[in-house]
């Protein structure tokens, strides 16, 4: 069947969104309604069920240990300890329920989601990691989030494949990397933004393959080069001494005249490399993707996706999601060595896969919760072949007679994802809350959960106007301090690890806490969104579809006149 372009209005925000003819095909091909909510309200829900750095002191309900959780103390949800939620010491058969055709589908779900103990954090294949959350194959790691594969890493998130780093977010293939943001294949690079294949240098913005520079922007194939001075190595080797940032003092100097020269360089519309036929951000080796953002490689055929893992195929509306995948849709870290996952959360090296969360290894289940290498499930119960293909197909037949409302009105049968209001999790601590911020007020007000952030249980034993301004006369008396984040107020410490990486690269400590840091991070990263708009170049018309809004007052220029100006 040939289809033409189709403008909707979206039922949540009641702006106008067009879903074209490619668009219906992909929806045919997974044997799927076409969407009711539009791109961005979609990515909002999606995001509404990651809580992937907020953590709460909770308890194991098997074995009453203490523990550090993304749910919080007050959730009605059941835990266990992440190792004993993956042993066989407890059968998630033994949680099935039978299906009321009387009650709406998600209405069940969330009970059933309140009966199926979920793992304190959402780890996998990881060794010697703590306080991580949405990860997998990490190695001697601390606080390290929506990431995959690492060692020796810290402070991170959407931190892939690096090694001995810190402080990263949005980070690829980095080794000793600290402070660092979009930056790609990069080695003893500090504070830098948007760096690829650079090597031992300092604040770095738009430079390639550049080797020994401090502060400079969109460089190509340099070195010895100091505020964009090209020098002799002597004579950068001597001021890179004198300039000495191990000195915190020093160290903000030095970062605000960087912050100067880089508000000044021009940008290229994206941040696109060796991929074609793309729109979106941050993309590399990727084929015919459109509005898709931070992806590091091997994908094709996709749309509507954030933060991909490599080798994903063929796939719609996602977050995390990736790592040989294809025929995904509406998931948030999934995939894994999978195909057909719909309407998923955390389901790894699944197949024909449907409206279920934290499932592995299994295979044509539908609204299941907390499954391991199971086939032919629906809500927790086992079935037979005929019988699991006879009862899915009415219970989608129900989903669209006797839908699910939410408290504004939205109508949820099959076809959409799991509504926010069911949410475990407190809309100001998920993801959602970093691109669609909302006030408490307007988070109660659309019917959303909201977690108060607990008192820390340590108060600060000195305040950041006491720490030692340069990081050679700190000792190790400063890993039993309890330092007040000079931001937000709340207590952090410093780690062993991070002292003496801090100490080897001569950088000073930090004086704010790990969530600060980030959101200064956070806030480097253009939105995953797109405005369209003209080369700022004079005599230019080109147009393109990018991440800078028209009232940003950067220097915004097409890939020709970009290509002109800086190589």
């Amino acid at each position: 069947m040939e289809h033409k372009s189709q403008n909707v209005v979206c039922q949540n925000c009641k702006g106008q969104f067009t879903i074209e003819p490619e668009d219906f095909n992909f929806y045919e091909k997974i044997k799927v309604p076409p969407p009711t909510f539009c791109p961005e309200c979609r990515m909002q829900r999606r995001m509404a069920w990651r809580n992937e750095r907020t953590l709460h002191r909770n308890k194991c309900a098997k074995t009453g240990k203490n523990l550090i959780s993304c749910f919080s103390a007050s959730s009605p949800f059941i835990l266990y300890e992440r190792d004993i939620w993956w042993s066989d010491e407890w059968n998630p058969l033994d949680f099935g329920i039978e299906y009321d055709f009387l009650k709406p589908f998600f209405a069940q779900f969330r009970a059933l989601l309140e009966k199926v103990p979920h793992p304190n954090l959402f780890i996998g294949k990881c060794v010697n990691t703590f306080y991580g959350n949405y990860i997998g194959e990490f190695r001697n790691s601390y606080l390290v989030s929506a990431s995959w594969e690492g060692d020796n890493i810290a402070y991170g998130s959407r931190t892939n494949y690096c090694k001995d780093s810190m402080d990263m977010f949005t980070v690829t293939n980095c080794e000793f990397s600290y402070d660092d943001v979009s930056s790609n294949k990069c080695y003893e690079t500090f504070f830098s933004h948007n760096a690829e294949a650079c090597t031992s240098s300092y604040f770095l913005y738009d430079c390639k393959n550049c080797i020994n520079c401090f502060g400079c922007t969109s460089l190509r194939s340099k070195s010895n080069c100091l505020w964009n001075e090209q020098l002799i190595k002597e004579e950068y080797d001597k001021r890179l001494k004198e300039l000495d940032i191990g000195s915190y003092k020093n160290f903000l100097k030095a970062r605000e005249k960087f912050e100067q020269i880089k508000s000044k360089a021009i940008r290229k519309f994206a941040n696109i490399i060796n991929s074609t036929n793309v729109t979106g951000d941050d993309i590399i080796n990727t084929n015919n993707c459109q509005h898709c953002f931070f992806i590091p490689g091997e994908v094709k055929d996709c749309k509507y996706i954030t933060n991909a893992a490599d080798h994903l195929f063929t796939s719609y509306d996602g977050y995390g999601v990736g790592a040989n995948m294809e025929l995904l849709y509406e998931a948030m870290d999934s995939g894994v060595n999978g195909s057909r996952q719909l309407f998923t959360l955390t389901a790894w090296e699944c197949l024909n896969t449907e409206y279920s969360i934290n499932c592995h290894g299994c295979n044509n289940i539908f609204g299941c919760n907390g499954l391991r290498n199971k086939s032919y499930c629906i809500f927790n119960k086992q079935y037979t072949k005929e019988e699991f293909i006879k009862l899915r197909e009415k219970i989608i037949k129900q989903m669209m007679e006797i839908p699910y409302v939410d408290k504004k009105g939205n109508v949820y049968r099959y076809g959409e994802y799991f509504p926010i209001e069911i949410c475990p999790f407190g809309y100001n601590e998920t993801v959602a809350q970093d691109y669609f911020p909302m006030t408490k007020e307007d988070i109660s007000k659309n019917g959303y959960n909201f977690i108060e952030k607990e008192k820390p249980e340590k108060e600060p034993t000195t305040q950041v106007g006491n720490l030692l301004d340069h990081i050679r006369d700190v000792d190790e008396n400063i890993l039993q301090e309890v330092i007040e984040c000079v931001s937000c107020r709340r207590p952090y410490k410093i780690i062993e690890n991070e002292l003496l990486f801090l100490k080897k690269f001569n950088l000073p400590l930090p004086r704010k806490c790990f969530e600060c840091r980030h959101q200064e991070r956070f806030k480097k990263v253009n939105p995953p969104k797109l405005w369209h708009r003209r080369c700022v170049k004079e005599g230019c018309q080109n147009e393109f579809e990018t991440t800078y809004a028209p009232e940003r007052p950067e220097t915004v220029y097409c890939e020709k006149c970009y290509q002109a100006e800086v190589y």
